[in-house]
């Protein structure tokens, strides 16, 4: 399963608990959630621009998001923490991908992605960027 499904089936069952009332967001759940959407729209541009970035500038945004996700997470507790920690853990491989060359072949384990998975990846950003905007309404 890719990164993106990951984020599509998180973000389903997260819109089913709270309109089936299972999760009903605190205030701090929605405050969360907008500075976490907002921190997330100002890394990974709109899929129209995604392509112009040189492969180093989209995986620091990548990088970036994933950052955002990580550092909410440490604030909060309950489902929000649950549903971000799942969030991050299916970020979680563009922690080993690398975007420059490995002259000497000595790369700690990281891979050059297709530019496919970085579409996906991104694509899984604005996923979870429109859910968290959501939930910091609901």
């Amino acid at each position: 399963m890719g990164m993106r499904q990951d984020i599509e089936e998180l973000a389903e069952e997260a819109e089913w608990q709270i309109r089936e009332h299972k999760w009903v967001p605190s205030a701090n759940d929605h405050t969360v959630a907008a500075s976490v959407a907002a921190d997330l729209g100002a890394v990974v541009s709109a899929p129209q621009s995604q392509r112009e970035p040189p492969v180093v500038t989209r995986l620091g945004h990548l990088r970036e998001a994933l950052a955002a996700v990580a550092i909410a997470l440490a604030r909060v507790h309950g489902p929000m923490a649950w549903f971000l920690g799942a969030a991050a853990t299916a970020l979680a491989p563009v922690l080993r991908w690398r975007a420059v060359p490995a002259p000497h072949g000595h790369t700690f384990g990281a891979v050059s992605p297709a530019l496919q998975q970085y579409a996906e990846a991104e694509e899984a950003i604005h996923r979870l960027q429109d859910t968290l905007t959501r939930l910091a309404t609901a």
